[in-house]
Protein backbone atom coordinates (compact mmCIF):
# COMPACT_ATOMS: atom_id res chain seq x y z
CA UNK A 1 0.00 0.00 0.00
CA UNK A 2 1.23 3.45 -0.70
CA UNK A 3 1.02 6.67 1.34
CA UNK A 4 -1.40 9.12 0.92
CA UNK A 5 0.10 12.63 -0.02
CA UNK A 6 -1.98 16.05 0.96
CA UNK A 7 -1.23 19.55 -0.82
CA UNK A 8 -2.79 22.51 0.78
CA UNK A 9 -1.55 24.91 -2.33
CA UNK A 10 -0.73 28.15 -1.80
CA UNK A 11 0.46 31.67 -4.49
CA UNK A 12 3.65 31.25 -2.30
CA UNK A 13 3.69 28.31 -0.12
CA UNK A 14 2.43 25.38 -0.13
CA UNK A 15 2.19 22.91 2.78
CA UNK A 16 2.26 18.98 2.30
CA UNK A 17 0.74 16.21 4.69
CA UNK A 18 1.37 12.23 4.19
CA UNK A 19 0.25 9.17 5.59
CA UNK A 20 2.30 6.52 6.88
CA UNK A 21 2.28 2.88 4.27
CA UNK A 22 -0.31 1.67 6.10
CA UNK A 23 -2.39 4.81 5.80
CA UNK A 24 -3.43 5.62 9.41
CA UNK A 25 -1.75 8.17 10.44
CA UNK A 26 -1.60 11.55 8.89
CA UNK A 27 1.58 13.61 9.15
CA UNK A 28 2.35 17.15 8.81
CA UNK A 29 5.91 16.65 5.79
CA UNK A 30 6.76 20.21 5.42
CA UNK A 31 6.15 23.58 3.77
CA UNK A 32 7.88 24.35 0.04
CA UNK A 33 7.66 27.41 -1.84
CA UNK A 34 5.15 27.03 -4.38
CA UNK A 35 6.63 27.49 -7.61
CA UNK A 36 9.15 24.57 -6.39
CA UNK A 37 6.00 22.24 -5.54
CA UNK A 38 6.09 19.77 -8.77
CA UNK A 39 9.61 19.36 -8.47
CA UNK A 40 9.24 18.48 -4.85
CA UNK A 41 6.58 15.92 -5.21
CA UNK A 42 7.89 14.19 -8.37
CA UNK A 43 11.33 14.11 -6.52
CA UNK A 44 9.17 12.60 -3.26
CA UNK A 45 7.38 9.89 -5.15
CA UNK A 46 10.66 9.04 -6.63
CA UNK A 47 11.59 7.56 -3.28
CA UNK A 48 8.50 7.00 -1.36
CA UNK A 49 5.30 4.70 -3.03
CA UNK A 50 2.15 7.36 -3.40
CA UNK A 51 -1.29 5.96 -4.05
CA UNK A 52 -2.79 8.89 -4.12
CA UNK A 53 -2.58 12.95 -4.55
CA UNK A 54 -5.11 14.88 -2.51
CA UNK A 55 -5.50 18.69 -3.76
CA UNK A 56 -7.11 21.07 -1.34
CA UNK A 57 -10.47 22.38 -3.30
CA UNK A 58 -10.71 26.40 -2.50
CA UNK A 59 -14.57 27.10 -2.26
CA UNK A 60 -16.29 30.33 -0.82
CA UNK A 61 -18.98 29.31 1.27
CA UNK A 62 -21.42 30.05 -1.56
CA UNK A 63 -19.74 26.73 -2.67
CA UNK A 64 -18.33 28.24 -5.49
CA UNK A 65 -14.32 28.07 -6.33
CA UNK A 66 -12.21 30.69 -4.91
CA UNK A 67 -9.98 32.67 -6.64
CA UNK A 68 -6.78 30.00 -5.97
CA UNK A 69 -8.41 27.79 -7.99
CA UNK A 70 -7.03 29.15 -11.15
CA UNK A 71 -3.65 28.55 -9.99
CA UNK A 72 -4.45 25.40 -8.82
CA UNK A 73 -6.17 23.64 -11.59
CA UNK A 74 -2.94 24.01 -14.14
CA UNK A 75 -1.09 23.25 -11.19
CA UNK A 76 -3.07 19.13 -11.42
CA UNK A 77 -3.06 19.56 -14.86
CA UNK A 78 0.83 19.23 -14.95
CA UNK A 79 0.77 16.60 -11.73
CA UNK A 80 -1.64 14.49 -13.90
CA UNK A 81 0.92 14.25 -17.02
CA UNK A 82 3.73 13.71 -15.20
CA UNK A 83 2.17 11.14 -12.97
CA UNK A 84 -0.12 9.41 -14.19
CA UNK A 85 -0.53 6.53 -12.81
CA UNK A 86 -1.33 8.46 -9.83
CA UNK A 87 -4.80 9.23 -9.11
CA UNK A 88 -5.23 13.18 -8.07
CA UNK A 89 -8.55 13.95 -6.33
CA UNK A 90 -9.92 17.19 -4.97
CA UNK A 91 -10.75 17.40 -1.30
CA UNK A 92 -12.97 20.11 0.27
CA UNK A 93 -10.36 22.82 2.22
CA UNK A 94 -13.00 24.91 3.82
CA UNK A 95 -12.58 25.75 7.35
CA UNK A 96 -8.68 23.65 7.22
CA UNK A 97 -6.80 27.38 7.82
CA UNK A 98 -9.29 28.39 10.73
CA UNK A 99 -9.07 24.19 12.38
CA UNK A 100 -5.22 24.97 11.84
CA UNK A 101 -4.96 27.76 14.35
CA UNK A 102 -7.26 25.89 16.71
CA UNK A 103 -4.93 23.19 16.90
CA UNK A 104 -2.01 25.71 17.21
CA UNK A 105 -3.70 26.85 20.30
CA UNK A 106 -5.20 23.72 21.42
CA UNK A 107 -1.56 22.66 21.42
CA UNK A 108 -0.59 25.22 23.73
CA UNK A 109 2.01 27.32 21.11
CA UNK A 110 3.20 30.36 21.70
CA UNK A 111 1.96 33.38 19.69
CA UNK A 112 5.20 33.61 17.74
CA UNK A 113 4.40 30.06 16.64
CA UNK A 114 1.01 30.36 15.23
CA UNK A 115 1.88 33.87 13.31
CA UNK A 116 4.37 31.20 11.02
CA UNK A 117 2.55 30.81 8.07
CA UNK A 118 4.30 28.33 6.74
CA UNK A 119 3.44 25.79 10.04
CA UNK A 120 -0.34 26.77 9.78
CA UNK A 121 -0.10 25.49 5.37
CA UNK A 122 1.28 22.17 6.57
CA UNK A 123 -1.07 21.70 9.42
CA UNK A 124 -4.30 22.78 7.26
CA UNK A 125 -2.62 20.12 4.66
CA UNK A 126 -2.55 17.20 7.49
CA UNK A 127 -6.55 18.33 8.21
CA UNK A 128 -7.13 18.30 4.90
CA UNK A 129 -5.43 14.72 4.94
CA UNK A 130 -6.96 13.44 8.28
CA UNK A 131 -10.50 14.58 6.49
CA UNK A 132 -9.81 12.39 3.68
CA UNK A 133 -9.50 9.33 5.66
CA UNK A 134 -12.59 10.24 7.97
CA UNK A 135 -14.82 10.33 5.06
CA UNK A 136 -12.89 7.02 3.32
CA UNK A 137 -13.61 5.56 7.06
CA UNK A 138 -17.26 6.79 7.34
CA UNK A 139 -18.20 5.39 4.12
CA UNK A 140 -16.57 1.86 4.76
CA UNK A 141 -18.08 1.61 8.04
CA UNK A 142 -21.60 2.60 6.33
CA UNK A 143 -20.92 0.13 3.59
CA UNK A 144 -20.10 -2.65 6.07
CA UNK A 145 -23.27 -2.25 8.27
CA UNK A 146 -25.49 -2.21 5.13
CA UNK A 147 -24.61 -5.86 4.34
Amino acid sequence: MGRLLAIDYGKKRTGIAVTDTLQLIANGLTTVPTHELLAFILDYVSKEPVERILVGLPKQMNNEASENMKRIEPFVRSLQKKLPDVPVEYVDERFTSVLAHRAMLDAGLKKKDRQNKALVDEISATIILQSYMENRRTSFDRLLNKE
